[in-house]
């Protein structure tokens, strides 16, 4: 089974590779969008109601421009990346890639159909059972990205 990340990275990629993102800075913003969006679903399987949260989203039952953890991973992106790396008006449209990649979640995990790359279950269990390990992971992650 592949990593949360690289699952996670393979939708941003999807989403935004093709995005008009300056080259300097591109690999520091799909990072950090990847990142992003792990940190959210990894603060959110800890809350109370967090995993019907993530399962709503997933799901589709509640889009993921009005999802709590689309809110999240969007203010995780705006203060941990575009705030870094100064980008201005630009941070706007790469911070509308958030809700595209959040969107996109449910094709990672497996639906009745068996498609997908991970089972839900197994997606909140990696989650809640290595919360410390996945966040602290991204941020060094995120930090050696960012050159911090």
């Amino acid at each position: 089974m592949a990593s949360i990340l690289d699952l996670i990275s393979g939708q941003v990629n999807a989403v935004a590779g093709n995005a008009n993102i300056p080259s300097d800075i591109k690999d520091q913003v799909l990072g950090g969008l990847s990142n992003s969006v792990l940190g959210s679903l990894t603060q959110t399987v800890a809350r109370p109601n967090g995993v019907q949260q993530i399962q709503d989203l997933i799901s589709g039952k509640v889009q993921a421009a009005s999802s709590p953890v689309t809110a999240l991973a969007s203010n995780i992106f705006a203060a941990d990346v575009l705030k870094k790396l100064n980008l201005g008006a630009a941070g706007a449209s790469l911070s509308a890639l958030v809700p595209l990649v959040m969107g996109r979640l449910g094709n990672i995990v497996k639906d009745q159909d068996g498609d997908g790359d991970i089972d839900f279950n197994d997606l909140i269990i990696a989650l809640k059972g290595n919360s410390g390990g996945i966040l602290g992971a991204a941020k060094g992650i995120l930090g050696s990205i960012l050159g911090k």
